[in-house]
């Protein structure tokens, strides 16, 4: 069976962050397929809508002979496991889960584009994407993942999280 290569993105900003997106990655390992790869997890300034907790944020790499539409279903499914709820687009969440890339792959339906649309214009998404594939050419603007970042126009800030230096909110 076919494998395919995806890169998602994992993020949330209530309750245990930490624990937040170790349960989305043990539950994206066995439903979804295995992590190959994972950047370091960032703490980032929330984008959209400012007045809410800093977001944690992590690209995985992950391998799977399934499709785009079961990978959504399944994060989707996943995420309400983890302990989303409905909630006002851009707002504070327990888990987000969002499909990025899947290699050259260029698609658009109603519930789902790849890459992301929105992919260029986040920091938040650009530095831990860039940790993991930096020289990889995004299929829709023919530049690099760094060259993105280079050229965005995001003030968002994106830090390495380090739990030491400050206490996870609850």
């Amino acid at each position: 069976m076919k494998q395919y290569t995806y890169h998602l993105i994992i993020g949330g900003n209530l309750g245990d962050r930490v624990k937040q997106l170790s349960l989305a990655k043990h539950l994206i390992a066995s439903e979804v397929g295995a992590i190959q790869k994972e950047s370091s997890i960032y703490e980032t300034q929330p984008w959209g809508y400012d007045d809410q907790p800093w977001f944690l944020n992590q690209v995985l790499e992950i391998s799977t002979s399934k499709t785009p539409g079961e990978v959504l279903t399944l994060i989707k499914t996943i995420e309400v496991k983890a302990g989303r709820t409905p909630s006002e687009k851009w707002h504070a969440r327990h888990i987000d889960i969002d499909i990025l890339l899947r290699g050259d792959l260029m698609l658009k339906e109603n519930t789902l584009e790849i890459p992301h649309p929105l992919l260029h214009t986040r920091n938040f998404v650009l530095v831990p994407l860039m940790e993991l594939i930096p020289e990889q050419f995004h299929p829709v603007l023919s530049k690099t993942i760094e060259e993105l970042y280079l050229d965005c126009r995001d003030t968002g800030e994106v830090y390495i999280f380090n739990p030491d230096e400050q206490g996870d909110p609850v």
